[in-house]
């Protein structure tokens, strides 16, 4: 690709600054939270198996949804620095980035990552080391619904316990600064200090209207596509109620031949006595379909993901699809692997090096070319800025003298 003329000169190598040792202190509110609790491990608050059966497994938008938040954020590549912000190409973090464990691949491992962060509202990841202080080889993304936070006495936790089959494994993590084996990524909640809050919990009343209308379309094609009516029976003479033994009969009558879609449209023939009287309510007059697509943009709208990426908007352009891909990128996409990648700095860069970052490679990122092009185009001509303070403003170290 042609790069522009202020970012075409190798960056020279910068000597690192010395780092004054930082002195690790406790927060003064956590041994309150941790009161009653230190200890003994403490279950997700809701039911992680529900959310994911009615929101992911039986809900078609919330799974676009997630499967689209997920996809792409895991299509960002994520670069390794120095403290001189030199590119290392080859490195042992970059290999086990590209080959997590032997069942995934990088994308299948992240968007595991982002799927779970959307439907639980936190991710674990297993770091597997040989020895204490080797850098880690295998990295494993755990189900949220079988591991448990053990909170410490400082407000951190003092370890993490996974529960499958009757069988539980437990991971120590440091008093003071939180350091395990274990990641623990969790979406920000107002009301929990140690779990975080799924964005499908927030979806949770829309996908239940949304399911509720699916169900509610389900019965009425079963029951041929129409209103239910009424039998009404007014005999010239005899009795004014059917027998048992009629009422029995004509149910079985009408359930074996004239409910079910096989059975549309087939004429119903009625014994003396017995009318059909249609009912007024219909699918116009429910609001149905207006009913089911709010539902709809609701479940998109807290995913963050644009109407138009999950067939709802009826009017479907090249055009407001590339923007509602942008946007989808721009608003959900980026801030979500900053977060991720923020974790990661944390928690795996020191692993291996207190002095690597990763970075996000926006460059790489089809969906955001139009826009880098105008932004790097418009700060080219900007001939009141310097060099440096063009390369500072598109995310590059400035250029110094060796």
């Amino acid at each position: 690709m042609d790069w522009p003329a202020f970012l075409t000169r190798q960056t020279p190598v910068r000597k690192s600054a010395v780092r004054a040792p930082v002195e690790q202190k406790a927060s003064l509110s956590g041994s309150v939270v941790a009161y009653a609790q230190v200890g003994k491990p403490r279950w997700t608050p809701r039911r992680y198996d529900a959310l994911a059966e009615e929101g992911f497994r039986k809900n078609v938008i919330a799974w676009r949804c997630i499967s689209e938040v997920a996809k792409a954020s895991a299509s960002v590549p994520l670069l390794l620095y120095t403290e001189e912000h030199q590119e290392l190409e080859q490195h042992p973090l970059i290999e086990l980035l590209k080959h997590p464990n032997p069942l995934q691949s990088t994308s299948q491992f992240m968007e595991s990552v982002y799927s779970y962060y959307n439907i639980a509202g936190n991710v674990y990841i297993e770091a597997i080391r040989p020895e204490d202080g080797a850098s880690p080889v295998e990295l494993y993304v755990l189900r949220p619904d079988r591991m448990r936070v053990i909170p410490g006495e400082s407000g951190l936790p003092q370890g993490y316990e996974y529960q499958v089959n009757g069988r539980t494994v437990r991971w120590a993590a440091d008093p003071i600064t939180g350091a395990s084996n274990i990641l623990h990524w969790k979406a920000f909640h107002p009301l929990d200090d140690w779990y975080g809050m799924a964005p499908l919990e927030a979806a949770m009343a829309a996908i239940d209207q949304h399911n509720s209308a699916s169900a509610w379309n389900q019965a009425l094609l079963n029951q041929a596509a129409r209103p239910s009516g009424a039998l009404i029976y007014s005999p010239k003479d005899g009795p004014s109620q059917l027998s048992d033994e009629q009422f029995r009969r004509l149910k079985e009558e009408l359930e074996d031949h004239y409910l079910s879609p096989r059975n549309a449209g087939r004429p119903l023939i009625l014994e003396g006595g017995l009318d059909w009287k249609e009912m007024g309510l219909t699918p116009k007059d429910m609001d149905w379909l207006a009913g089911r697509k709010r539902a709809a943009q609701d479940i998109a709208l807290a995913f963050g993901v644009p109407d138009q990426l999950v067939g709802i908007s009826e009017a479907q352009t090249f055009a407001n699809m590339a923007e509602a891909r942008y946007m989808l990128y721009e608003e959900t996409v980026l801030p979500l692997v900053q977060q991720f990648k923020g974790a990661l700095n944390r928690w795996l860069t020191p692993m291996f090096d207190n002095t690597l970052r990763l970075e996000i490679d926006v460059d790489e990122i089809p969906a955001l070319a139009t826009r880098r092009d105008m932004v790097w185009d418009k700060i080219g001509k900007a001939d009141f800025l310097t060099r440096n303070e063009k390369r500072e403003a598109v995310g590059y170290p400035p250029e110094t003298q060796v």
